[in-house]
């Protein structure tokens, strides 16, 4: 009975840890690519789910026909050679689920990693994110704008972030509209994702790296695109141009707050080649091919 007593309290316990956690948001999809990771999350519990009724069924099953009853002590039970059929039924379900479960998980890793899907009428919105302790850094190549600790991106377009950091390896996540990525210091991750809905979104660094992780936070706001445009053009109008002293200063400090800058630092810190055309040029690091045609640096000389 104090056995009994003792699982209950343990069950109560957990029930209210769980209670005071965060929402899921992973399971509150507002992109494609979330959706796409959703699903396939969701896919793979019911799926697992469904392996344990069974396997519990079973050992009921097994326990209640064959549990041990009054027999003579001279007693010995029959002589069995095993079951072929049986032996290979249970080496099979395991490989047929495996299978199942790889062709589930290759099948929604290729869709996240491509644009998304019902987006090719418009080109996507390339924006750089970089890391440094303990803060993300929003670079707008074509608007020419750049944020600190917060992003803004228009609805029903895709979006590519080119992901990379100034420091330890990071890992760039928002729940609520695609999976994670690792940024690493040299080179350049993509990850594609586009969002449905107006709002906000939290994002994070989902990657352990030291004493200012918990705080790596930042928010992802979505908005129409009349709302982007006039945006871009507050920022233009109202804030002073990133320098490379204050971006000095911004990646030597541990923690700041949400900025806005006119322009970015790509200029006179381009960030590392992709990892496709760094192979296709021996390794070697070409920053006059990277995609920087469409930049605007007109605000610069203000």
């Amino acid at each position: 009975m104090k056995k009994k007593t003792r699982l209950m309290f343990l069950a109560f316990a957990v029930l209210a840890i769980l209670s005071g956690c965060e929402p899921l948001t992973v399971f509150d999809p507002k992109g494609p690519q979330a959706e796409t990771l959703s699903n396939t999350i969701i896919l793979s519990i019911i799926t697992m789910v469904f392996i344990l009724i069974v396997v519990y069924v079973l050992l009921a099953f097994m326990l209640t026909k064959y549990r041990a009853s009054k027999m003579p002590a001279d007693y010995e039970p029959p002589h069995d050679e095993g079951s072929l059929v049986l032996e290979i039924t249970w080496t099979a379900i395991p490989i047929l689920i495996v299978t199942f479960l790889a062709i589930v998980t290759v099948k929604s890793t290729v869709t996240v990693e491509s644009p998304p899907e019902g987006y090719d009428h418009s080109e996507p919105l390339v924006i750089y994110a970089s890391s440094s302790n303990w803060k993300w850094h929003f670079s707008y190549p074509e608007e020419g704008v750049e944020t600190v600790n917060y992003v803004n991106i228009p609805t029903d377009r895709p979006i590519e972030f080119k992901l990379y950091s100034f420091g330890p390896i990071t890992s760039f996540w928002i729940p609520q509209l695609a999976g994670q990525k690792y940024a690493m210091s040299d080179m350049l991750t993509t990850i594609h994702l586009a969002a449905d809905e107006v709002g906000s979104f939290m994002g994070r660094n989902s990657n352990f790296n030291g004493r200012g992780f918990a705080q790596m936070e930042f928010e992802a706001q979505t908005m129409t695109q009349a709302d982007f445009a006039q945006w871009v053009s507050d920022v233009k109008a109202n804030e002073k141009p990133l320098t490379e002293e204050k971006f000095e200063e911004l990646l030597e400090a541990e923690h700041v707050g949400r900025s806005s800058y006119s322009s970015t630092h790509l200029e006179f810190s381009p960030p590392p080649m992709e990892h496709s055309e760094m192979n296709e040029n021996g390794g070697e690091m070409d920053h006059s091919n990277m995609d920087h045609e469409n930049m605007d640096h007109t605000n610069n000389s203000k």
